[in-house]
């Protein structure tokens, strides 16, 4: 048998798209395939002049591709979602270097997944290791002092804490189908106070002369370009209200996603005379949604909550989705029918102390954070009316 050999790759397109999705697996969410990964790269969006400077781990025997993962050098956290500031600055007051640092991740997308691709076939906790092995020499050789595996599955976080990383947990709010038959079925795990809420909220659009639908599939293949360059307008157009709004994506990006991967890109399009009004962009597996980004051209009443939520919880439940990821943080979703879901990332380092100081330090954190999931859980409508 021959030897495996890694290689660090500058950009995705070295390697043959139906190489790379060979690797995927039922667990690898659409994030991790070449389409989405090149469009990231054509689009100039993520670069290094963006502050993500392509370092793909991928592990080979002679021609073919065993295992690969996306990485990036990063010499902040801007746009990972790590949340991981805190330990940066902690560190920094020690004069302890975290920076740079090599994120195994997808830019910009907080969705739990496979984080290291494997073939079927061949023996996953071996190559997790090298693939981890072959970060940690990277590391070294660059003078990195940290690396790190960004929502990565649960499965994935145990691999990797075997692969000898520390473990940190937080949490999103993520909606379970519970088997529900009917949008009806279920507001009925709510008390009727909060059932009423919600039912008030979700007839807010049709009062309002207001139209939701979802464009995906056929629709959305006979005109990509029209959907992307909307979804695009969208985005920006909220973005461009905050204060702290980034445009980390362009329409390059936009229409290259759409172009290459129509069937799992769609956006629930809101109308009111027949003219988009505002949107979401939302990307779907055959078992979740996930939503991405949500723009506005017009401002009405509980039209976010409808567009970015309602609408895509009945959406889950007609296509039997089991689970919608609505995107990092929220705890509005929590009254509307959100649970806490735990997140995992996994953190490696080059220096001993550095190592030490950060295993001490999420030793303490993570029961806390295991508290405040419980908490947020007990706190929710649908556990309260179950209990």
């Amino acid at each position: 048998m021959r030897a495996f050999d890694v290689r660090v790759l500058t950009a995705v397109n070295e390697v043959r798209p139906e190489d790379w999705d060979g690797l995927l697996s039922p667990r690898s969410t659409p994030f991790m395939r070449h389409a989405w990964l090149h469009a990231l790269e054509r689009s100039a969006s993520v670069s290094a002049r963006a502050g993500w400077d392509p370092r793909h781990l991928t592990l080979w025997r002679g021609s073919r591709l065993i295992a690969a993962a996306p990485a990036w050098l990063k010499d902040d956290s801007d746009g990972d979602f790590s949340r991981d500031w805190d330990l940066a600055a902690s560190l920094s007051r020690g004069r302890i270097a975290y920076y740079p640092k090599l994120a195994l991740t997808v830019p910009f997308t907080p969705c739990t997944g496979e984080r290291i691709l494997v073939t079927a076939g061949e023996d996953r906790a071996d190559c997790t290791a090298r693939i981890i092995d072959a970060a940690r020499r990277l590391c070294a050789a660059e003078a990195y002092p940290t690396w790190q595996v960004l929502f990565p599955d649960e499965v994935g976080a145990r691999e990797l804490e075997q692969a000898g990383m520390a473990l940190r947990v937080s949490w999103q709010f993520h909606w379970r189908n519970e088997g529900y038959r009917s949008i009806d079925d279920f507001l009925g795990r709510f008390n009727s106070k909060r059932r009423h809420m919600l039912r008030r909220e979700m007839a807010a659009p049709a009062e309002q002369g207001i139209a939701i639908r979802t464009i995906r599939g056929e629709e959305l293949r006979r005109d990509p370009a029209r959907w992307a360059k909307a979804a695009h307008a969208l985005h920006r157009s909220t973005v461009d209200k905050l204060m702290w709004g980034r445009r980390w994506l362009n329409e390059k990006f936009y229409l290259a996603a759409f172009a290459g991967m129509p069937d799992a890109v769609e956006v629930v399009g809101a109308f009111r005379g027949g003219e988009l009004i505002a949107g979401a962009f939302n990307v779907a597996s055959p078992t979740r949604l996930y939503g991405r980004y949500w723009g506005c051209f017009e401002e009405h009443p509980f039209l976010h909550f409808n567009v970015c939520y309602y609408h895509s919880i009945a959406d889950c439940i007609a296509r039997n989705l089991q689970v919608f990821e609505g995107g990092a943080g929220g705890e509005h979703k929590l009254p509307r029918g959100f649970l806490p879901a735990l997140t995992y990332s996994a953190h490696g380092f080059t220096d001993a102390k550095l190592d030490r100081a950060v295993r001490e330090h999420l030793a303490r954190e993570t029961p806390a954070r295991a508290a405040s999931v419980e908490r947020s859980m007990r706190e929710s409508p649908i556990f309260k009316a179950a209990s």
